[in-house]
């Protein structure tokens, strides 16, 4: 047994160290080592040893004190792609409820008394209700991020405990301030280098998934994937050799091409943590957070659906399962360059006024779509069965997986819907846990400009106790998803949005419930 970072490593398993009651710092790499994880295929053994340690050692602290359990008839959980933390305080803000989310409110959009100013802050105070968010995209040291520590200062803000493990270590040249810019010219140039220059003594460059909880977390795991779906190092290298062996002409084409490209080291991965309570059914439950791979087919995605619910098989209490699975039935994230620009470069004066002219040559960002988005009725609901040949939907499979999985105590995923007991009064598939509209689901994803793209990527499932048949409403619905919300007005309510995607959550009944039919 050894002790590594706050946690004990044990035949592989990971669990809470008791004694831990604030968070550990790992080993983490120097600026220099991270410049090595470019340059470097393979890797030495040190390098390589000590990126397989903080890829499967999670940060865990467990020392929040005076926001205990609320004392409520259900436990609230919430999930929200932060894209990396962009706009931090907006977010702290958004968590902290509708008294410190007034301050971003435009009062010209959302005047005082009125319904659109009420919808938002009545969104914030789900929010902030949260008892359980998951966070993915959440950096940790990267300048784009001004340095922060995302999910340790949210967990502060918030007075919550929290979990957190990295999914990628950022070794682009872009984002370890060494690119060169090569193929523009002076005094271009040299404004751009200066530009992307970063502290090396604070570039820690890590980015990953968090569980902030208002309760301890134990037996916390980090699990990367072995079916990966897409090797972000190598793949991505490849368009550097891409680039420098064709004749490129032109700033404009040069800047694009670097700023579509992005080397990274590490993978998808899940981050595990137990919560305990005496409320809870069996006094137990695992949360899941975890985020699949955007850039690959369905059917990768499919693989790590599998490779995580063969992790939690025999699991006898609840489980809950939350993140952005980027169910969007392609193998490649619709995007725009400006909203590439932001998330690789942040947010800068320099990049939102001079630096932009460098995207296209004449001060202006277009709109690309990095793969085809299919624009028919399993845009908004990827959950609907494949027509041949008429209307296919790439991501049946993925649904069809998790619906048909059981658990070794025959658990299963509820997939209920029931009108008394789903927000808008559906009563289609996964509506007690994620919301619908008249069409589909409500969207969790979108893109501001000239690209009309709305997604239902982000999900939260669960294994409730008792519940044998997914869509039975007559099995028990004790700690059962009830009421779940697509936090859309909470999100859209600042100029540019807080997040490319809308924070959802669900409630998960402490007491028995019955539907009319019962």
């Amino acid at each position: 047994m050894v002790q590594l970072f706050g946690v004990v490593l044990l035949a592989g398993n990971f669990v809470t160290s008791t004694a831990q009651t604030a968070p550990q710092r790992p080993v983490l790499f120097t600026h220099a080592e991270l410049i090595q994880l470019y340059e470097q295929e393979p890797l030495p053994e040190p390098l390589l040893a000590k990126l397989q340690a903080l890829r499967t050692t999670p940060i865990v602290a467990n020392s929040a004190t005076g926001r205990g359990a609320r004392q409520s008839t259900s436990l609230r959980v919430a999930s929200w792609n932060i894209e990396r933390g962009l706009n931090f305080d907006a977010v702290r803000a958004a968590l902290l409820g509708p008294d410190r989310l007034a301050r971003f409110l435009d009062n010209a959009k959302f005047p005082r008394g009125s319904n659109e100013r009420a919808e938002v802050l009545k969104e914030a105070e789900l929010l902030m209700q949260a008892d359980v968010i998951v966070l993915n995209e959440v950096d940790w040291g990267v300048k784009r991020t001004g340095y922060r520590d995302v999910a340790r200062e949210l967990a502060a803000a918030l007075r919550m405990n929290y979990a957190w493990g990295v999914e990628f270590v950022e070794i682009d040249p872009l984002e370890t301030g060494t690119e060169d810019f090569e193929g523009i010219d002076e005094p271009e140039r040299a404004q751009l280098v200066k530009n992307i220059a970063v502290d090396k003594a604070r570039a820690l460059n890590l980015h990953g998934t968090a569980i902030l909880s208002r309760y301890p977390l134990s037996n916390v795991r980090l699990v990367p994937f072995v079916n990966q779906g897409y090797d972000w190092y190598d793949s991505e290298k490849k368009k550097i050799s891409k680039l420098e062996a064709g004749k490129r002409k032109g700033a404009a084409l040069v800047f694009n091409e670097k700023i579509a490209r992005e080397v990274r080291r590490g993978g998808r991965m899940m981050l595990l943590a137990d919560v305990e309570d005496a409320r809870i059914p069996g006094g137990r439950v695992t949360i899941v957070a975890t985020h699949l791979e955007d850039k690959a087919k369905p059917s990768a995605r499919v693989k790590q659906l599998e490779e995580l619910l063969a992790y939690v098989k025999d699991v006898p209490h609840p489980v809950i399962i939350a993140g952005d699975m980027n169910t969007s039935g392609t193998d490649a994230a619709p995007t725009s360059f400006e909203n590439e620009i932001k998330q690789r470069l942040g947010s800068g004066s320099f990049w939102v006024t001079q630096g932009v002219k460098y995207a296209t040559g004449v001060g202006l960002l277009y709109d690309v779509t990095l793969g085809a988005v299919r624009r028919v009725r399993t845009k908004n609901d990827p959950t609907v069965k494949s027509v041949k040949f008429v209307s296919e939907n790439p991501e049946e499979n993925f649904f069809t997986t998790l619906k048909e999985f059981r658990f070794n105590d025959g658990g299963a995923i509820d997939f209920r819907g029931a009108k008394e007991f789903s927000t808008g009064g559906s009563s289609e598939t996964l509506s007690d846990s994620n919301e619908r509209e008249s069409k589909g689901f409500v969207a969790t994803f979108g893109l501001e400009g000239k690209l009309d793209i709305d997604l239902k990527l982000d999900w939260i499932f669960v294994k409730p106790p008792g519940l044998k048949d997914p869509d039975d409403r007559a099995q028990p619905y004790l700690f059962a998803p009830q009421f779940g919300r697509t936090l859309k007005d909470l999100n859209q309510s600042i100029k540019g949005r807080i997040s490319d995607h809308n924070p959802i959550v669900v409630e998960l009944s402490l007491e028995e419930r019955a539907t009319r039919s019962n």
